[in-house]
């Protein structure tokens, strides 16, 4: 009994006043299809399909109008049943389908805050972050679809050229130019540390906690191989504190070489392993053959830096994932990722000011270099100054 007489909390008298208003409206739904025609039922639901704001489900009467000649009662009551019981989920709003993609990629391309989409849309705080986070869950399981290695003859056309010097020279037979498949390279998404580890870390701009040694896990590595379209063809999403830098993906290249169309290669920044897959630039730069090979390479690099700042100007919450949770976190990233290709494809491109020094490029650090990989970029660099010294002849 005392239960019974003590007030109600916020939330639960808005849970029972929205309850109170979907019974209200449903009857007078069904009331109005019990006296109108059938035709007149569909004209008020395209009207109410076409009125902004969130919409309950319609009845299942009201969807199918006067029974048709062979079915049961029985059948139509389950129907009024279902619809019922779906308008019943504790009081969440729907939207349509456009209406949740408009709210979801206002969250991702602005600098919003919940609040403010929540009067935008009429909507709950509440339901927009279970709307929101249902949607980039549904784009992000498009990754292999989207954000895909290729192959055949999509590797073909994806290929360019190593450099615009090249010049072809009789003596150089039997040594070429490799064709460039893609840039290899990673940013940082600053993200909220997890509630365990917040008090660690000293509250301030995500520009601040960058420069001081920040904790490893208030940021996300995105790994990426971008083509010169500027299209993701790899895109990795790991913790910041770990330290992976492309080996999986040399592993994987070496496992599967197939992967890899003849000739080709990658190419990528300090830091990262140098392979026969892979070049890199040469730590310390010695004579005029590697000076143009780190040169020519850097001019590849900006092209995932251009890809990189147009993902980051379109998507602006990128900037900071006020997202403590690590896998809700990635699944933001990665529904940017397949959206930003998406739009490439539709030739939609952002300029933006690339960020070289403060997302793409790496620590110096030891880099790991194997044989293969180390003759390869001599005789490119050596090719290079060749063939660009004939050029300049």
């Amino acid at each position: 009994m005392e239960r019974e007489w003590q007030p109600l909390s916020a939330g639960e008298l808005e849970l029972r006043l929205d309850q109170v208003v979907e019974d209200i409206l449903e009857s007078d739904l069904v009331g109005k299809v019990e006296t109108q025609p059938s035709s007149d039922v569909y004209v008020q639901l395209l009207q109410s399909k076409r009125s902004p704001g969130p919409q309950a489900f319609p009845t299942a009467a009201a969807l199918t109008g006067p029974t048709e000649e062979g079915a049961t009662e029985s059948e139509a009551d389950k129907l009024l049943q279902s619809s019922k019981s779906m308008a019943r989920l504790a009081g969440r709003a729907r939207l349509s389908l456009s209406q949740t993609v408009l709210l979801s990629l206002s969250l991702l391309s602005e600098r919003v805050s919940y609040r403010s989409v929540s009067r935008r849309f009429q909507l709950e705080k509440g339901n927009i972050h279970r709307i929101f986070f249902s949607f980039c869950e549904r784009i992000s399981n498009l990754k292999e679809e989207q954000i895909r290695w290729p192959v055949g003859e999509e590797a073909a056309e994806a290929l360019f050229p190593f450099s615009s010097l090249v010049v072809k020279k009789e003596q150089d037979e039997g040594r070429c130019f490799p064709q460039v498949l893609g840039v290899l390279g990673h940013t940082q998404i600053p993200i909220r540390l997890p509630v365990g580890k917040q008090a660690l870390e000293s509250v301030g701009p995500a520009e601040k906690r960058k420069k001081k040694k920040a904790h490893p896990d208030c940021w996300l590595n995105l790994e990426l191989v971008c083509s010169c379209r500027g299209q993701f063809l790899h895109c990795r999403v790991s913790k910041g504190s770990d330290v992976d830098r492309g080996r999986r993906l040399r592993d994987r290249l070496k496992q599967n070489p197939e992967l890899m169309p003849p000739g080709s290669c990658l190419v990528a920044r300090a830091g990262y392993p140098l392979t026969a897959q892979i070049l890199t630039p040469y730590t310390q730069s010695n004579g005029p053959d590697q000076e143009l090979f780190n040169q020519t390479l850097e001019e590849h690099c900006q092209i995932l830096d251009q890809a990189v700042s147009s993902l980051k100007v379109r998507f602006k919450r990128l900037t900071y994932l006020d997202i403590g949770n690590y896998d809700r976190a990635r699944t933001v990233v990665y529904t940017a990722c397949v959206l930003h290709n998406v739009f490439v494809q539709m030739g939609q491109e952002l300029q933006g000011e690339s960020e070289t020094e403060s997302t793409v490029t790496v620590e110096e650090e030891e880099q790991e270099e194997d044989e293969e990989g180390v003759q390869r970029r001599d005789v490119v660099a050596d090719l290079l100054l060749t063939n660009g010294n004939s050029g300049r002849t």
